[in-house]
């Protein structure tokens, strides 16, 4: 189906389009760009509400701006979609998200509009901080610089390492402050809260107003009165606020807060803006999802609904005749809240992802023993180290690509302390169609590195509930990383009792009696199950066996499995430089093993979006991908059993 642009909006096809429109008519402009968005993810899918929350932003954005020359930089890109429609690829949006299409996200090598790649937050202010750096050292002094970032990535360190050298850096930066109290989840926090007074002082948005009816009728009198009106109005504020203004104290010039809904509004103010140098903030208070009731009632499940019905906003879901398996994020959510029952010393922890990592189960049940810390992955990792020095046992979830933001921590805080604190890496391997930013793809290699740290993965939803416990159990009283993919698990009974599981021992899948034998470790074992039932089909009685542990390894398993086959297939959703494929290698090298290894895994490269099968099966390791490199080895075996024939 293709959805129909309005006419103002099929005009466009760049930002030099938009330039041609008058003012007056951005707000049918806004109007369209938001039912082209809202038609188009109710269609073929992808993040939602907060898109709708900056329509009038983006417009206004790129009405002002000469962009890409004035470098737009977006945090995280969730809300970049309208960026995306008016800068060229709005014909391509069928295609978003999709195997081979246009990325979800900003992405440098898609466009020259796209000015920096993103998909973690809090990155933009120092991205844009450098490139004014930049501008300066190459006297590109009226070249604009203007970083895009909501409240919730606010939060994140990163935001205020950048905003500390951006004050005093005194180049030409703008910061727009999107504040609508949402990440993903609402917002949590100090800074949360401070932004809300400011927005809620009636006194102070009164008195700001009137100064900026005034400051309008008297700029066209030359720059002197507006300097006068800002004196009065920082002021103001520190009168009114009574307290200091944060990011005045940082030497930002503040604006606003201002509607980040009221186009022709933003326009007029970004146009002042842009004649004051050195570095601003704009702070805008907008509403996520606005424009489309339901998501603005229920901004946390519009995020990025899936496919919907733009009318009624029925969101589809697929109701299978028969019980299926539930997500991973479910059973740890669930099991988190049995494991506390039964022990008191256990808490969670989660940089503002309680509802992707299925915490919020906890936070119902226990508010006091479970935390969303915001988007602060690193300080996520310590406070949960400083719980474990006082004998808690701290369940740390953070998204596996997120973990990587966190690595210093989990090396000097967690393990070299030798601290009893659990990571659960939510979204482990390929994360589908998030794409790069968000692929799991390192932390079987990152975290087998540390020392202390023991590596796990499990095949199934039982397996996970079991780990779960067995990292309680004060014999393993120290870093614990446990792995597992995003979506659904294979077991729809899944609610078995716990059982503690040897650290460090796998388990045999399948005894073969030909001669290779595939290692897996984790989920992908189960493309591993469905590729011995093809082989055996073939008569190929292929070995399997799910190592459950990439640190330590089960060695006894391993002497067994290489004194009894004759060539390996090593299976992981991660990468191979470092991977368990990797460590089976080296436990090979240090044991004097020689036979014919094939690694399947992420390859050193850097893999684009789409679902997981997609994926696995580009990477070649889908189940027919595994039952091919069996075949492969299996020919290698037959040829070395060849004897060679000797001319006389």
């Amino acid at each position: 189906m293709i959805v129909e642009p309005g006419p103002l909006l099929a005009a466009i096809n760049s930002p030099a389009d938009l330039k041609e429109l008058r003012e007056d008519q951005l707000v049918q402009l806004s109007q369209e760009l938001r039912q082209f968005i809202v038609d188009s993810v109710s269609i073929y899918g992808g993040h939602f509400g907060a898109s709708l929350g900056v329509v009038e932003l983006t417009v206004a954005l790129h009405y002002v701006f000469n962009t890409p020359y004035d470098q737009l930089v977006w945090d995280v890109g969730h809300q970049a979609y309208g960026h995306k429609i008016l800068t060229g690829r709005r014909n391509q949006f069928p295609t978003n998200r999709k195997y081979g299409g246009m990325s979800g996200f900003p992405k440098r090598k898609e466009s020259e509009y796209d000015a920096f790649g993103v998909g973690h937050s809090s990155t933009s202010i120092g991205a844009a901080l450098g490139m004014a750096v930049a501008s300066d050292y190459k006297k590109e002094f009226h070249r604009q610089h203007i970083a895009v970032i909501g409240d919730g990535a606010m939060t994140a360190g990163m935001a205020f390492e950048a905003l500390n050298h951006a004050g005093v850096a005194n180049t030409n930066l703008l910061v727009i402050l999107n504040d609508n109290c949402m990440s993903i989840d609402p917002n949590v926090g100090a800074l949360k809260e401070y932004l809300t007074d400011i927005t809620t002082s009636r006194t102070y948005n009164r008195v700001r107003d009137e100064l900026w009816n005034v400051l309008g009728k008297l700029s066209k009198f030359g720059p002197n009165p507006q300097a006068i009106a800002s004196k009065v109005e920082s002021a103001m504020k520190a009168t009114l606020m009574k307290q200091s203004n944060l990011f005045e104290a940082l030497k930002f010039r503040y604006f606003g807060p201002v509607d980040g809904h009221d186009v022709q509004h933003l326009v007029s103010i970004m146009n002042d803006l842009k004649s004051i140098p050195g570095p601003k903030l704009l702070h805008c208070v907008t509403v996520k999802g606005k424009g489309y009731a339901l998501a603005e009632k229920d901004q946390t499940l519009w995020h990025a609904p899936g496919l919907f019905d733009k009318i009624t906003g029925e969101i589809y879901k697929k109701v299978p005749a028969t019980p299926q398996p539930p997500k991973y994020q479910d059973v740890f959510g669930h099991t988190m809240v049995e494991l506390a029952e039964q022990n008191p010393k256990i808490m969670g922890v989660t940089p503002a992802m309680p509802s992707g990592c299925s915490l919020n189960i906890m936070m119902a049940a226990m508010p006091d023993r479970a935390f969303d810390v915001g988007i602060a992955e690193q300080h996520a990792v310590t406070f949960s180290a400083g719980l474990a020095t006082q004998g808690l046992i701290p369940f740390c979830n953070i998204y596996s690509s997120f973990m990587q933001r966190a690595y210093d921590q989990v090396v000097h805080d967690v393990a070299l302390q030798n601290l009893h604190v659990v990571f659960c890496l939510d979204r482990a391997g390929f994360a589908g169609a998030d794409g790069p930013t968000h692929h799991g793809a390192y932390d079987l290699a990152y975290m087998r590195s540390i020392p202390n740290m023991v590596v796990s993965a499990p095949m199934n939803e039982e397996e996970l509930r079991n780990l779960m416990y067995t990292a309680t159990l004060p014999e393993n009283a120290g870093p614990f990383s446990i792995r597992y993919p995003r979506g659904e698990g294979v077991m729809p009974e899944w609610r078995k009792p716990l059982q503690r599981i040897a650290v460090g021992t796998g388990r045999t899948i399948r005894e073969g009696a030909g001669d290779v034998a595939i290692l897996s470790i984790g989920h992908i074992g189960n493309y591993a199950v469905k590729a011995t039932q093809l082989l055996e089909a073939e008569g190929l009685d292929t070995g399997h066996y799910d190592l459950r542990f990439c640190k330590p390894l089960d060695e006894e398993l391993l002497h067994q499995v290489l004194s009894r086959y004759k060539a390996l297939v090593t299976v992981e959703d991660g990468c191979l430089q470092g991977g368990c494929g990797a460590a089976v290698l080296e436990f090979m090298a240090d044991h004097g093993y020689s036979l014919p290894v094939k690694r399947l895994g992420i390859p050193d490269r850097v893999v684009e979006h789409g679902s997981q099968d997609e994926l696995y099966k580009e990477c070649g390791f889908d189940a027919a991908g595994i039952a091919q490199a069996v075949r492969e080895q299996a020919a290698k075996v037959a040829t070395a059993k060849t004897p060679k024939l000797t001319l006389r």
